[in-house]
């Protein structure tokens, strides 16, 4: 499939995850082999009212091969300046994000509540293909108040869509339970256009069971957390994974942009995710999770990975 001016045989994304797909992050995992990598939801509303903490999310670096913006919204006009705003002329592609199930994104009418309005989310489609010559896909889920992505997938097609990525998990089930495989190969069996499928891509053998679909890419979204070399990995790529210094250079490309006060607060979580599996795990995050210098955090890490 073809995203913007580069054609791929089976391209590997990484997902579009709200306060975790930072600049540095997003550097790293295509460090690591990710073809396509994608921002947190950008909304397009606050894209014309708070520009500037847009244009944070919207860093990228000469890293990121293909890069995508993710934005949102329940307006067709709003969304049709997002294409067109200077912001994200860098960008290769646009994603409509059609699927997040978080409750203040669906009460508002945004994310997968579009699922339950059908023309909308067709006008909306259709009014981002009007307003751009670059490529426009949409994620979706399963489902909202019902499961109609069958329909909702056709849709989209009907609607001027170039590919689509479908999470098989309905809204209600959040992130929990198993993705429906089924239901991605159905998906793929009706639609002319490219499906990427996510959920569940863990390692090679959930890999396969997702190639087994017909997908023409995959999506990799939580497994990447403290992981960003699972590109890597499920590539089977030559490529030696130096923990210490991916997550040496996460923390250097944010400090470029991000204070420190601001970086010591959020890079914990990512820290915490770095740390999931090693022995003695919960040593190491009641550690992290006291710490309250990087450069101190980043070398208790190390220790124990050294140690491991």
């Amino acid at each position: 499939m073809k995203i913007g001016e580069k054609d791929f045989e089976f391209p590997f994304f990484l997902a579009p995850m709200a306060g975790v797909t930072d600049v540095g992050f997003r550097a790293v995992a295509s460090d690591f082999g990710a073809d396509v990598t994608v921002t947190e939801m950008l909304s397009a509303r606050a894209m014309q009212h708070n520009p500037q903490k847009t244009e944070f999310m919207t860093l990228t670096t000469p890293s990121e091969k293909t890069k995508m913006a993710q934005i949102f919204g329940y307006e067709p006009e709003f969304l049709a300046r997002a294409v067109k705003s200077p912001l994200l002329e860098k960008f290769d592609s646009f994603d409509i994000n059609m699927g997040c199930p978080a409750p203040k994104i669906v009460k508002n009418g945004e994310g997968a509540a579009l699922m339950d309005n059908l023309p909308l989310a067709s006008e909306i489609i259709s009014t981002c293909k009007r307003n751009t010559n670059k490529m426009v896909s949409v994620k979706f889920r399963k489902g909202n108040k019902k499961e109609n992505f069958l329909e909702f997938a056709k849709m989209c097609e009907e609607s001027g869509a170039d590919f689509v990525t479908f999470h098989a998990r309905t809204v209600a089930q959040g992130y929990s339970g198993k993705a429906d495989y089924d239901a991605i190969a159905s998906v793929k069996a009706k639609l002319h256009i490219p499906v990427i499928g996510n959920g569940d891509v863990v390692d090679e053998k959930s890999l396969l069971e997702m190639q087994k679909t017909g997908v023409d890419g995959v999506m990799i979204g939580r497994a990447s957390l403290g992981r960003p070399w699972i590109f890597s990995e499920l590539k089977n790529l030559n490529v030696k994974i130096d923990k210490s210094a991916a997550l040496e250079r996460h923390i250097a490309i944010l400090r470029e942009d991000f204070d420190e006060k601001w970086l010591q607060t959020y890079i914990r979580k990512h820290l915490l995710w770095y740390a999931t599996g090693l022995e003695m795990a919960s040593s190491v995050r009641q550690q992290l999770a006291t710490c309250d210098d990087v450069d101190r955090c980043v070398q208790i890490l190390e220790n124990f990975w050294k140690k491991s």
